[in-house]
């Protein structure tokens, strides 16, 4: 099979993980804290690193990682019913992980689908027990229909903190720096840092999370990279800073303020990074 094809369904898992990623996420924001959430989170986690490897394996065969969400399943009107879900999304990924490892004749690429797999089945089989699980703890949905001014501001902050972990990452599967390359994964993953707590505070609060993402950036000259990241984070630690200015409340002030002053750190380095660019 040549690279080409390899990338096409490389990519079709990646999408399917991205997929992946934003439901099981949803779901863990939308039952609050406890137990569950946090082993579901630990699902989304995994997850993560399967795109990770994914898009990395893409790269290096000469092709661009999709930025593109895959297959998800958000219907369901109770938890047990969002497990069961995931479970029918698990025995999907596992059917197409079987299907690409049969067509796929290259064995690195075999070893790393089989390494994928047998992770989706064990978090097809971990579903299946939190399905009864979210039974009998009668867990519900604590998302609420708040849409005031706050829950505006923190939606706000989600899509930009989704939007941004995309960027960051294809930058990074995309810079040929290594020291870009490793600024561009430790940001994105304090932006995903960031994302949990404005989903769980909005969750927690009465309202929301919409995890949606604006365009993202796909440069692949690292100096162009680091010139549109430093005016986004620019820009939206000044939104923050105005958003911890509008709020009396002290605990989201605190939050505001702290997601500002990592923004300003991720600009600093950004900038760092580009002098060197352009000195070379």
């Amino acid at each position: 099979m040549v690279s080409t094809k390899i990338i096409e369904l490389l990519n079709m898992d990646l999408r399917d993980e991205h997929g992946a990623i934003i439901q099981y996420l949803a779901h863990a924001y939308a039952i609050g804290e406890g137990e569950v959430a946090c082993e579901i989170e630990s699902f989304a986690r995994e997850e993560m690193r399967h795109l990770d490897w994914l898009a990395e394996k893409i790269v290096s065969l000469g092709g661009k990682p999709s930025l593109d969400r895959g297959t998800m399943n958000m219907t369901g009107k109770s938890v047990p019913a969002w497990m069961a879900n995931d479970v029918g999304l698990e025995k999907g990924a596992i059917d197409q992980y079987e299907e690409h490892i049969g067509l796929i004749e290259d064995p690195d690429t075999k070893r790393l689908l089989k390494r994928i797999l047998a992770d989706e089945k064990a978090h097809k089989a971990k579903f299946e027990h939190l399905v009864e699980k979210t039974k009998k703890e009668g867990l519900k949905d604590i998302r609420g229909s708040r849409k005031d001014n706050t829950a505006r501001t923190l939606n706000w902050g989600i899509s930009h903190e989704y939007t941004v972990i995309l960027q960051y990452l294809f930058h990074s599967y995309m810079t040929k720096k290594p020291e870009a390359k490793k600024q561009f994964e430790d940001q994105a993953i304090n932006e995903m840092q960031h994302l949990g707590w404005l989903s769980e505070e909005l969750a927690g609060s009465g309202g929301s999370p919409v995890l949606d993402h604006a365009e993202v950036d796909r440069s692949v000259k690292t100096a162009d990279m680091l010139k549109v990241d430093i005016n986004i984070e620019k820009d939206v630690a000044e939104k923050y800073d105005r958003a911890a200015g509008k709020t009396n409340d002290p605990g989201l002030k605190a939050l505001f303020q702290r997601i500002r002053d990592n923004e300003k750190y991720h600009m600093s380095v950004f900038t760092d990074l580009l002098k060197q660019e352009e000195k070379e």
